[in-house]
């Protein structure tokens, strides 16, 4: 394993333990400054030894390290899209008249910027400029795809399902933001894997 891959996957623990915390929190559940720190400190090295594993596992089958940059990278980019979600609802839109789906739709948007960098770069290491222009469309042709699985599945899990198992409205809007973004994930990683970043 690399440096940066150490780095990222201490990043990346790090930045889900902060939706977790922030999880909890919703949830009406206040876990002391003990178990925060235990949050913080702990999921950044559950996260590296994942990678590790993966790193050990993928040097008879790369493409299992690769889904795991790939999942991390998609577990951080779903972070952002549910703050950017969250952010966006929280500015006074109604001069624009956006919903919850046309918002949702604009945060994919947004975290999918962070996706490619990190997918291009670190999950599937493609650092050659040759069809820059048609890797770009390629990869946006994948992800529009990935944008019209992700806000499918959150309609169908907000406004068909609707809260389910007595969870809160609120968490469970955050929840069909995570699950629609699981349900795009496989899709996008097949795309990218074996169209946009083959070498």
């Amino acid at each position: 394993m690399k440096v940066i891959d150490i780095i990222f996957a201490l990043i990346s623990g790090r930045i889900i333990g902060f939706l977790l915390g922030d999880f909890l929190r919703e949830w009406g559940i206040d876990i002391g400054v003990y178990w925060t720190l235990v949050i913080w400190f702990l999921l950044p090295l559950v996260s590296l030894l994942c990678l590790y594993i993966a790193f050990i596992v993928g040097r008879r089958l790369p493409f299992i390290f690769q889904g795991a940059k790939f999942v991390l990278v998609g577990a951080v980019a779903t972070v952002f899209d549910l703050k950017i979600f969250e952010f966006l609802l929280w500015i006074p839109f109604t001069f624009l008249s956006l919903g919850t789906i046309s918002v949702k739709s604009l945060s994919f948007i947004i975290s999918t910027f962070l996706k490619y960098w990190g997918n291009k770069y670190w999950a599937f290491q493609k650092h050659e400029k040759e069809d820059l222009y048609k890797e770009i469309i390629q990869f946006f042709l994948i992800t529009f795809i990935g944008l019209i699985i992700d806000v499918a599945f959150f309609y169908y899990f907000t406004k068909i399902t609707g809260p389910q198992f007595g969870l809160p409205s609120a968490v469970w809007v955050k929840l069909s933001v995570i699950l629609a973004g699981i349900t795009a994930a496989l899709w996008n990683f097949l795309g990218y894997k074996f169209f946009v970043f083959k070498k």
